[in-house]
């Protein structure tokens, strides 16, 4: 056992006792600012005290501390899966043409799509579990010094492994989106390339037996940069192998049939039994999967990992395919091309706060998706009684059932939790835009094929953190801006993209201060991908904000330190963006069965039930926006129809 002296002394050199902004919440505890945008509300929304949405100040971007799936988001949610009733339920006598459950980019679409297939005057309530709006569309905001500073919490950019269809490509034009002309002005994705700043890899010695910082990757030859890492000859030479040489580990096979085997093995399996290395060499690459698919290469396939450009497929001669995940065939994916790549300095938060001013335009100031980048939405207009369309935060969806039969109803009733009382309102039509696996306990009605279907989606848990630095001196003197961390608590982190959009400008001097983003992907290796989804998933609903914050120092502190970082001193705040659902399932040959789509889980899940439809990105099953904004269509569309 350690000495609790040497915790309480390891935790202030690292600065756990430092009073930076990064407590609003700490332990599911509201404290100070936070208190305002979570705390009790009152009775119905039209009558009685301002809900907390309207008090002067509110402003939940700001928050730091636990933000994502943050305290007061979920646990409505979790007593109605464990079978709590409300048997008091005041009724607001609101009626609605529509009420959509879930604000984030899906839902929000939802509401624009039934506007512009219907009427400006439509009549719409919008609910969300969150006390901001967007989903998984998450803004960080910072002042540092007197600079506005941005970061995603959630959703990334536009990019999707197709082409951008119709029905997406045309809201983000009616938007204001010009991705093509935005992503020439204002990205600038060499800006630390010019500054000599190159990416990194952290050796932990946990993992490899000590912490060592290894730049160069991508850049220097692979034998360059792995002289310096904590490995052995061997190890050293099948990376460099693997990074760089051109061997058909499959020879004698045509391409079909090589796409055909490494699509039911893992990466993993691909390095250790076709390949052939060491365990050092899988320790070193088992994390490079989970960026984006939130496992590691024990969870992904070979196929995948070769479609999103892994090394170690130079020689196979293997037909040209599409990035994975979207549909396999025996012949491998189909070349359809991916769409054009934006990053806003908010990530996708961008497009929530652009489809709020679309549909409530005095919440949101300004014409223009530059000028909303730098815009302050005004909170206490998103939910006017004299408005058309309402959006009301704090609100957690626990009930949705026809009066009458859903066959012939021509209502849809909604019962929402809000500081602890519940309240229903009714609508014409219903769309569902939250997470899937919650529809089952709202609408227990459902076809048990259906309910079935919708519990087998298990979304994927990771964390988006963001921290705000004093100055990124040391970053400047390692000459790194970007780091993979296999065996670390974080997989990797980089400093913010540089972006410039209308008014906000990057930082440009490694002396001005600046946001990190690391991200950790909780997984259990060994596990079938959805069973390592829900092992993470519960752990990071049992992490504290403080084992996080420890965890952030320790990790940033032990890769940076022989460029003069203290994490007690460069620290200033912290935001720990938590998704326990996160990414939305997507099709994995290695576990899902091979079946025609109509039978796919997502595709039985999403069936309309009456008036009631389900719209989110896991009913596309892709966790791209594209999806999200396409289901949000879809589900709008078959109201209408109905």
């Amino acid at each position: 056992m350690t000495d609790p002296k040497d915790d309480r002394s390891r935790d202030r050199k690292l600065g756990m006792d430092r009073p930076i902004t990064r407590r609003d919440f700490l332990n599911g505890i509201a404290i100070g600012a936070t208190a305002v945008a979570s705390g009790p509300l009152f009775a119905a929304p039209d009558s009685g005290p301002a809900a907390a949405q309207d008090a002067p100040g509110y402003y939940p971007p700001l928050l730091t501390g636990m933000r994502g799936s943050h305290p007061g988001s979920f646990e409505g949610a979790h007593a109605l899966r464990d079978g709590r009733t409300w048997p008091s339920v005041t009724d607001t006598a609101e009626q609605y043409d529509l009420i959509v459950v879930g604000a984030g980019i899906s839902g929000l679409a939802a509401a624009h799509f039934y506007r512009a297939h219907t009427s400006a005057d439509s009549r719409i309530l919008i609910l969300d579990n969150h006390d901001d709006f967007g989903g998984h569309a998450k803004r960080n905001e910072f002042d540092l010094q007197g600079h506005l500073n941005l970061l995603n919490g959630g959703t990334l950019e536009i990019d999707s492994p197709r082409p951008y269809g119709p029905v997406a490509a045309g809201l983000l034009t009616t938007l204001g989106i010009d991705v093509a002309a935005l992503a020439k002005t204002t990205q600038h994705l060499q800006f630390y390339e010019h500054l000599g700043l190159q990416s990194g890899a952290f050796f932990n010695r946990e993992t490899f037996g000590a912490d060592k910082l290894v730049v160069g990757l991508g850049k220097a030859p692979a034998k360059q940069w792995l002289a310096h890492a904590p490995l052995g000859p061997s190890a050293r030479a099948q990376i460099a192998q693997i990074e760089e040489a051109k061997i058909d580990y499959m020879p004698g096979q045509s391409s079909a049939e090589k796409k055909q085997r490494l699509s039911r093995i893992s990466y993993e399996a691909f390095l250790r039994d076709v390949v052939r290395v060491e365990p050092a060499v899988l320790n070193f690459y088992h994390a490079r999967t989970m960026g984006e698919w939130g496992v590691g290469t024990d969870a992904v396939s070979a196929l995948d990992c070769w479609g999103y450009g892994m090394t170690g497929f130079q020689g196979m001669k293997l037909a040209k395919g599409s990035i994975a995940r979207m549909g396999f065939t025996p012949a491998g994916y189909e070349d359809t091309g991916g769409s054009l790549r934006l990053h806003f300095p908010d990530g996708n938060a961008t497009i929530a706060r652009l489809l709020a001013r679309d549909l409530i335009p005095s919440a949101v100031p300004g014409g223009s998706a530059v000028d909303v980048v730098t815009a302050r939405v005004n909170y206490a207009q998103l939910d006017r009684s004299d408005a058309p369309v309402r959006l009301r935060l704090n609100s957690i969806a626990i009930r949705a059932r026809h009066l009458g039969d859903p066959k012939t109803a021509s209502q849809v009733e909604i019962t929402y939790v809000r500081g602890g009382r519940a309240f229903s309102a009714r609508a014409r039509g219903t769309v569902l835009a939250g997470y899937n696996m919650m529809i089952p306990y709202l609408c227990p009605e459902l076809p048990a094929a259906q309910k079935d279907a919708l519990h087998r989606l298990v979304k994927t848990p990771l964390v988006y953190t963001s921290v705000a630095l004093r100055n990124w001196q040391a970053f400047d003197k390692l000459k790194v801006h970007r780091v993979y961390a296999p065996g670390s608590y974080h997989t990797y982190f980089h400093l913010n993209p540089h972006v410039d959009v209308g008014a906000y400008k990057s930082p440009k001097s490694p002396d001005q201060p600046i946001l990190v983003h690391m991200v950790r992907t909780p997984c259990k290796p060994g596990l079938a991908e959805h069973d390592q989804n829900r092992a993470g998933r519960a752990e990071l609903l049992a992490t504290s904000l403080e084992t996080f914050e420890r965890n952030i120092r320790d990790q940033l502190g032990r890769t940076l330190q022989t460029g003069g970082f203290d994490p007690a001193r460069d620290i200033t705040a912290i935001t720990v963006n938590r998704w326990p659902h996160g990414y939305a399932p997507e099709y994995n040959p290695l576990f899902d069965p091979e079946v025609p789509e109509a039978e796919r889980p997502h595709v039985v899940g999403r069936a309309q039930f009456g008036r009631i439809t389900i719209a989110n990105s896991d009913s596309g099953g892709a966790a791209y926006t594209d999806s999200a904004i396409n289901q949000g269509h879809r589900a709008v569309m078959e109201l209408l129809r109905a």
